[in-house]
Formats: C-alpha cells, sequence, structure tokens
C-alpha cells in the first residue's frame, strides 16, 4: 500500500484547507478558515440556475446569493412567474451587494443554452467573478399509466429532463474549461430515480431521472481532469408549484406521500438551500460523481 501523503507538493488550493492549520484555527476560534469565508462561501464568483423562474430553482438561487455569488436564472417563461418572489430575491442579492438578473432560454436548445452561458461566463471572467457553478433545476413532469402514455408524451419528457440536462451539461463544462475556471454542476434528479412512485405512474419521469444520475456519473468522471465537479441532488416529495398542481387533481396523494416516509411531512423548498451551497463550494472538494438524496428518508424503508 502507498504511504498517505502527510503534506502537498505544491500550493494548497484555496478550498483545501491542511488538516492541521483547520485544527489549530477551529482551536484558536478562526472561524473564517474553516466555515465562513473558507469552506461555504461564493465570494467572487457567479453562478447560472434553470428553471430559475419560480419554486424550488429561485429558492436555490437565494440560497447561492446569500453564500456570495452573483446569479443568473435562466427560465422558458418570458419573466419569472412569481413577481413577489423575485422582486425579493433581487432586493436582497442588492443588499448583498450582488447582482441578479433573469435571462429566457429553453434548456432543449442547444445553439441558445450555448451562447448564452458562453456569454454569461464571458462576462463574468471579463468583472473577475468567473462561472464557477451551474445549478440545473429545470423539469417537468406529467403522470400516466404504460397504458395510455402516448410515445410522443414519453419523447418530451426525456427531451427535457435528459437532453435538456445533458445540453445544460455540456454548456457550463465548455465555458469552464475555456476560462480555466473549473466549478460545480448541480443537477436536480429525484428520488424517482431510484423508485418507483407508489399512487403515482410516472415511467417517463422517473426514467427521466435515472438517466440524470448516469449522466451525472458519466460526465464527472471526464469532467474531473478540468477540475470540474457533477453531482446530483434528488429530492422526494416537495411542496412546490408542480405538486401543488398534482395535488389539485388529486388530494389523497397528500396523505398517502406523508405515510410514505418516517418524518410524515413532505418537504420545504428551502430545505435543499444547504445541499446546494455544500455542492457548490469548497465544503465538498472532493466529491464528483454522486449524488445527495434528501426524501425524509422515504427510501430507507
Amino acid at each position: 500500500m502507498a504511504p498517505i501523503p502527510t503534506s502537498t507538493a505544491g500550493p494548497v488550493d484555496d478550498h483545501r484547507i491542511p488538516v492541521q492549520d483547520a485544527v489549530m484555527a477551529a482551536a484558536a476560534g478562526e472561524r473564517s478558515v474553516v466555515e465562513g469565508d473558507g469552506l461555504f462561501a461564493l465570494k467572487n464568483s457567479t453562478s447560472v440556475v434553470t428553471g430559475g423562474a419560480r419554486g424550488i430553482g429561485l429558492t436555490l438561487a437565494a440560497a447561492l446569493v446569500e453564500a456570495g455569488s452573483h446569479v443568473v436564472c435562466l427560465d422558458l417563461l418570458d419573466e419569472p412567474s412569481s413577481e413577489p418572489d423575485w422582486l425579493m430575491f433581487k432586493a436582497r442579492a442588492k443588499e448583498l451587494g450582488l447582482t441578479a438578473r433573469y435571462v429566457q432560454a429553453d434548456i432543449t436548445d442547444a445553439l441558445q443554452i450555448n451562447t448564452v452561458v458562453s456569454e454569461i461566463a464571458d462576462e463574468a471572467a471579463s468583472l473577475g467573478r468567473p462561472l464557477n457553478t451551474m445549478l440545473h433545476a429545470a423539469g417537468v413532469q406529467k403522470p400516466g399509466t404504460v397504458f395510455d402514455c402516448d410515445p410522443a408524451h414519453f419523447d418530451w419528457v426525456m427531451r427535457v429532463n435528459v437532453t435538456g440536462t445533458f445540453i445544460v451539461t455540456q454548456a457550463a463544462a465548455r465555458a469552464m474549461r475555456k476560462h480555466k475556471s473549473g466549478g460545480s454542476i448541480i443537477l436536480i434528479a429525484s428520488m424517482s430515480g431510484y423508485i418507483s412512485n407508489r399512487g403515482l405512474y410516472c415511467t417517463a419521469y422517473n426514467s427521466s431521472k435515472a438517466a440524470v444520475h448516469q449522466l451525472c456519473r458519466s460526465t464527472a468522471v471526464e469532467l474531473a481532469e478540468h477540475n470540474v465537479r457533477v453531482n446530483t441532488i434528488s429530492p422526494g416529495y416537495v411542496n412546490t408549484k408542480m405538486v401543488e398542481q398534482l395535488l389539485q387533481k388529486e388530494p389523497a396523494l397528500l396523505g398517502q406521500w406523508t405515510n410514505d416516509n418516517p418524518m410524515h411531512r413532505i418537504g420545504e423548498p428551502s430545505e435543499f438551500k444547504g445541499a446546494a451551497v455544500f455542492l457548490a463550494s469548497g465544503a465538498s472538494s472532493f466529491m464528483t460523481g454522486a449524488d445527495l438524496r434528501m426524501d425524509g428518508g422515504h427510501c430507507a424503508w
């Protein structure tokens, strides 16, 4: 077995603090070395968030702003659908001396996405705040049984959730390689990539999220040499607009979902903010090709 090195051969990356330094700093009460500015901060960086017009995408965009990143939100809508939430988000960014803006974009349009992301990355680099995070939260869901699902519907779900995810990942990877900035690509997957949902028939969606897990692993291996990490977050049932619309049609599902996990409730978008900042920051610098499943214990049963 090769000996474990006790020191580095060259300068230590800002996000990789030697154990001895971290321990001494903690003992001395110097929180900034191991917590604030050093570990979870995203200062002097830019993040792009897809699906950022509303819901969990906008919530996670707010988390990145709170950690110190400038943020550009992309979505298919002409403008953010929840104006009060968007105005609060922009106000919070301004209060922190950061920028937050919105760009309409279709994640299934490879030319548009590559152009938009490249332009954002070029501008960010010129301003000394490189594109370091791509958080991909855009996606679609429409339940349907195997008997009734139109193949065109299946193709649409796969086109958005799988091909769209690849297009976004590719655009981010190209921009990060061009500017040699490294970075973190965070893909929102789902616990449904592991399981079949009881009482909810959605083969297309479940298949698409399983594909996102594999896309993450495959791209993580390829991009590691460029200092680009790729990871997924797999939420369980979360109180989003998409879920709200589904429950309006099938209200009995809420009771079933809350009984399907040991915490006996569904999640809130804000409960995923910490995971997003963790994966975007140096706190997860040795993590790639992995999944954070946050489902209230659903898959533990």
